[in-house]
């Protein structure tokens, strides 16, 4: 990020008259993520809000508290589960969540599989939306909760549609859905297939069901799936 001059960050960071100081500088530091900047480091907040590094530090320790940002093993700092549930809410106005919600529906009932809706949060992916299934055995995700975003088919076919180098990739590609068996847990197993906008990639569809219910012949009905939200979506899917 570029350095900003002292009386620049000073005007970034200015105060409202009737606005509390503390909370006002913990909203500057939200502000500074974006689809753009996903991960930043101490310094990069340093520099981009003027403020000292000591206080940044308190702001983070009170947003972490929160779960509104995390802090990853390499020391950058990312938004957390916490914005989940205010993003969610954000975009029920904004109807996403009820274009999504009834595709969800519609896959459970089909399969009597749970079904979700997962978009890339920085190095893992989030459950944004979901459907649970009505069978006793299941696996028990939340909206919020954070996925690897290297297992499990929902992370790969992210990291295929972002473009990921790799035979393996190049496939899913070709194929447009994916179905592993046990690979992000040995009991759960997934489908997952992408989901477009005008813009480009938004997030995928997966169902997931217990490894012994598993049935690859569900791909064609997620792949479906997938190709009618990104449609409704404004989306193409080839």
């Amino acid at each position: 990020m570029p350095k900003k001059s002292s009386k620049q960050s000073e005007e970034k960071i200015a105060l409202a008259d009737s606005g509390v100081a503390a909370v006002d500088k913990a909203l500057t530091i939200l502000r500074l993520f974006s689809s753009n900047n996903m991960a930043l480091s101490l310094n990069d907040i340093s520099e981009s809000t003027g403020l000292y590094k000591s206080t940044i530090l308190r702001m983070l320790a009170s947003l972490s508290n929160a779960m509104l940002v995390l802090k990853r093993v390499d020391g950058m700092y990312v938004l957390g589960p916490t914005i989940a549930s205010l993003n969610a809410a954000y975009q029920n106005e904004q109807s996403l969540e009820t274009v999504v919600t009834p595709i969800l529906e519609s896959l459970m009932k089909s399969t009597h599989e749970s079904a979700a809706f997962h978009v890339r949060q920085g190095d893992k992916r989030l459950c944004l939306f979901r459907v649970d299934s009505k069978q006793a055995l299941r696996d028990h995700i939340k909206v919020g909760d954070l996925l690897p975003i290297d297992k499990g088919a929902g992370g790969k076919v992210l990291r295929a549609f972002e473009g990921a180098p790799g035979k393996a990739f190049t496939q899913i590609r070709e194929d447009m859905v994916l179905a592993v068996s046990g690979d992000r847990v040995k009991e759960i197993s997934g489908i997952s297939a992408p989901v477009f906008n005008a813009e480009g990639l938004i997030g995928v569809i997966t169902l997931t069901m217990p490894t012994y219910r598993f049935d690859p012949k569900q791909t064609a009905i997620v792949k479906a799936s997938a190709k009618k939200l990104s449609e409704l979506l404004g989306g193409s899917f080839q």
